[in-house]
């Protein structure tokens, strides 16, 4: 955080199956796995790209959370299913040891494609469709702690959240 690339937009993908795209989304993948994320963006390592990875199965930073199918998306696109919202703790990697409570559509229907070209559809709910908007985001320029509401829910993961 602080960082002013991280504030701006990135630009779209036009070409996909080169070797630098997979070398991208190669670094990104271990670069979340080191740091036991739900999910990256390629502006948090530099790259000013419309490029989101995500995927969770048992993940200790998130011990209540579903697990999210591991996807590449590339040049996404989001629809809110409805008006619904709620409220969860969120964390970032470019955001270290701090988490806020943000609130986010429910359900979503995203789109977009893979690192091949081809077309992803999906919806999704709850934690899954958390984490799908938090990663666009970044692609946007906004950090989770730009939505929270209310400061007093913002602070030091060890001062939140003691017990972990």
């Amino acid at each position: 955080m602080g960082d002013p690339l991280l504030l701006q937009p990135s630009q779209p993908v036009t070409e996909f199956s080169t070797p630098e795209l997979d070398a991208l989304i190669a670094d990104m993948f271990d670069t979340m796995h080191a740091q036991r994320g739900a999910g990256l963006a390629a502006p948090q390592i530099g790259i000013m790209k419309r490029v989101v990875i995500f995927g969770v199965e048992a993940n200790p930073r998130y011990p209540d959370a579903e697990s999210v199918p591991t996807t590449v998306l590339i040049n996404p696109i989001i629809e809110p299913i409805g008006d619904d919202a709620d409220l969860g703790w969120e964390g970032c990697l470019s955001v270290p040891g701090m988490r806020g409570l943000v609130s986010r559509y429910t359900h979503i229907r995203y789109r977009g494609m893979n690192e091949k070209g081809e077309t992803i559809e999906r919806t999704a709910s709850d934690f899954h469709a958390r984490v799908v908007q938090h990663e666009c985001d970044h692609l946007d320029g906004v950090l989770y702690p730009m939505r929270i509401q209310d400061m007093r829910y913002f602070g030091f993961e060890e001062v939140l959240f003691p017990d972990l």
